[in-house]
C-alpha cells in the first residue's frame, strides 16, 4: 500500500517561498508584536547603542531575519517600538531636498508642522516629557545622537559638521521644551508660522557654519 501523502505533498499545495514568515495573518501580527515587546525591553535595558537586532530576536524567540523582514534596520525597530511619528532619515532628506541653502527653512517648517499637528504633536509631547522631565530616557537620547544628529552632520559635511548638527538639534529641542512642554510665554502663544520664520535663519546659520 502506498504511503499517504502529506498536505505539503498534495497536488496544488502552496509552498512558502524563502524568507517568507510562516503562519497566517494572526500569527504574523503576534510575531510582530512580540518583536516590539522584546525591542522595548532590550532598548530599556541596554540603551539604543547597546541593543542589537540579534538580541531583540532572541528576546522575541524568533530568527533575526524575521526582525529584518518586519522592520528592516535597528533604527526602524526603535521607531516602531517607541511609536515615533517621524523617522530622522525622512526629516533630514526632506530638509536637504533643495540643498543646504534651504535646509534651515525646511527643517524649521517641518519641525513646527509636526508639533502643531494634533496626532503627531500629542505623541511628540509624550516622548519629550519622558525624555526630559520624567527622569530621562537614555535610549531616546542615544537615538537622537546616533540617528538625527549623525544624519544632519552627513548632510552638512565639513570638519565641524557634528558640532553644527548638534547645535541645530539643540535649537529644535529647546523650542520644543519651552513652547510645547513648559508652555512659557510669549513663545507658547506665538503662531507656529512665526516660530518657523524666526527659527529658520538660526538653524541655517548653524548649517552654513
Amino acid at each position: 500500500m502506498a504511503d499517504p501523502k502529506t498536505a505539503a505533498d498534495a497536488p496544488g499545495a502552496r509552498r512558502r517561498g524563502p524568507g517568507r514568515p510562516p503562519g497566517r495573518r494572526g500569527d504574523a501580527s503576534r510575531t510582530r508584536n512580540g518583536i516590539l515587546e522584546a525591542a522595548r525591553a532590550e532598548f530599556a535595558a541596554r540603551g539604543y547603542a547597546g541593543a542589537s537586532v540579534r538580541a531583540i530576536a532572541r528576546g522575541a524567540g524568533v530568527d533575526p531575519a524575521l526582525v529584518h523582514h518586519y522592520f528592516g534596520s535597528k533604527d526602524r525597530v526603535f521607531i516602531a517600538a517607541m511609536d515615533l511619528p517621524i523617522d530622522p532619515e525622512t526629516l533630514v532628506t526632506t530638509a536637504f531636498a533643495q540643498g543646504v541653502g534651504h535646509a534651515g527653512e525646511r527643517l524649521a517648517e517641518t519641525f513646527v508642522r509636526l508639533w502643531e499637528h494634533p496626532d503627531t504633536g500629542t505623541r511628540l509631547l509624550a516622548i519629550m516629557r519622558t525624555a526630559v522631565l520624567d527622569g530621562g530616557d537614555p535610549a531616546f537620547r542615544e537615538f537622537v545622537g546616533a540617528e538625527l544628529t549623525a544624519r544632519l552632520a552627513e548632510g552638512i559635511g565639513g570638519p565641524d559638521a557634528a558640532l553644527r548638527a548638534n547645535l541645530c538639534v539643540s535649537q529644535l529641542l529647546g523650542v520644543a521644551l519651552t513652547r510645547y512642554v513648559l508652555r512659557l510665554e510669549p513663545i507658547a502663544s506665538t503662531p507656529g508660522a512665526e516660530i518657523a520664520r524666526r527659527l529658520a535663519p538660526i538653524l541655517q546659520r548653524h548649517l552654513n557654519g
